[in-house]
């Protein structure tokens, strides 16, 4: 069967949490959990054919459990950073909670990353297997207000891809912003740095933050600067550079301003060239976070329990600017409940 299910833990309140294996006829694999709607693996061919996992996670849920884990989650109810924890519609304050400094960082504790999602529906096709999932966050959770009805839906592509199908609806004005937290090394092996792979990114500028990585409002033109990845240049070249805010983060952590109209458009592209691996992003988001896996807790580890090293891996998030709550310059508005969120991500799998 082209869906596989079974048990993959059990919280400490005896709720079980299920695991769906998807596999396409090319035998791409991608395994997702109903805890965080999680991608826990994902096996692609490298250039000599053989399969390989190319993201970071754990063995068991237990890991996955951990304060703060948020390896292969479906992020929100906003992703990424809002200023001083807290926004406003219609007059009236919100509150969140401040656990990056005195900012909110991905509506934790208790965002999406740490709900139990339900199977809505699957799709058995041999070609391209998908599930959907499902989630109800309710008027108050975590602050925001309404109640926000959620689906995502992975898809496995006859050309390899995984492709992400977000959707939301509310029946009242709340800020929206959501992201997938893979962390990927598509070496298929998380031992090695990815310092060594190229990275090309269709962006002319990032957005322009402080110390505390909240944007000022300005966008920064990336020409001339360590952050010019639009020709592919490996990770490490400039990671290094003297400049503070690289040097502040231990590497990047930055929103950058994907090119191109409102649709779907190539946002990057990653190459190692040791497994020939390369994978494409495709979204209709205009931004898109790149973190290079900066630190990790002392001892961190995952699958067979290999350790979880800084600069072993590196998120690409696709999703609204940073605190765009606070930026009516940025491209953003809240959902409104005649509205529906719609957003796709594609990460599009080949060999060189």
């Amino acid at each position: 069967m082209s869906i596989e299910k079974s048990v993959f833990g059990k919280l400490p309140d005896g709720t079980v949490i299920d695991s769906y294996t998807l596999r396409n006829k090319s035998g791409m694999t991608a395994q997702v959990i109903t805890y965080g709607c999680r991608i826990v693996r994902l096996l692609t061919a490298d250039k000599k054919g053989n399969f390989g996992d190319v993201v970071l996670g754990h063995d068991t849920l237990d890991g996955y459990l951990e304060k703060g884990d948020v390896f292969g989650a479906a992020v929100g109810r906003y992703a990424n950073r809002i200023s001083g924890a807290e926004f406003e519609i219609g007059g009236k304050k919100y509150a969140l909670a401040a656990n990056d400094g005195k900012n909110s960082l991905h509506s934790a504790p208790g965002g999406f990353q740490d709900r139990v999602w339900r199977l809505k529906c699957s799709d058995h096709d041999d070609d391209a297997p998908s599930v959907t999932f499902a989630y109800l966050s309710e008027d108050g959770e975590c602050g925001f207000p309404g109640n926000l009805n959620v689906t995502v839906q992975y898809t496995l592509s006859t050309d390899n891809a995984l492709i992400i199908d977000y959707g939301a609806q509310t029946d009242r004005e709340t800020p929206v912003n959501l992201t997938n937290h893979s962390y990927f090394n598509i070496s298929g092996d998380v031992g090695n740095s990815i310092l060594s792979q190229e990275l090309q990114i269709n962006a002319d500028a990032i957005t322009a933050v402080g110390t505390d990585l909240i944007p000022t409002g300005g966008l920064t033109p990336v020409a001339g600067t360590p952050y010019d990845f639009n020709k592919p240049k490996t990770i490490g070249q400039d990671i290094r550079a003297n400049d503070s805010l690289l040097k502040s983060c231990g590497g990047y952590d930055h929103n950058f301003v994907i090119k191109g109209a409102d649709g779907m458009k190539k946002a990057a592209e990653l190459y190692d060239q040791l497994s020939g691996r390369a994978m494409l992003v495709f979204t209709n988001m205009p931004g898109i976070q790149i973190y290079t896996a900066n630190s990790f807790a002392p001892g961190a580890a995952g699958k067979a329990g290999k350790k979880h090293l800084a600069h072993h891996a590196v998120c690409l998030e696709t999703q609204f600017f940073p605190d765009s709550v606070h930026h009516p310059e940025f491209p953003f508005q809240n959902l409104k409940p005649v509205e529906k969120y719609k957003h796709t991500t594609i990460y599009k799998f080949t060999v060189r």
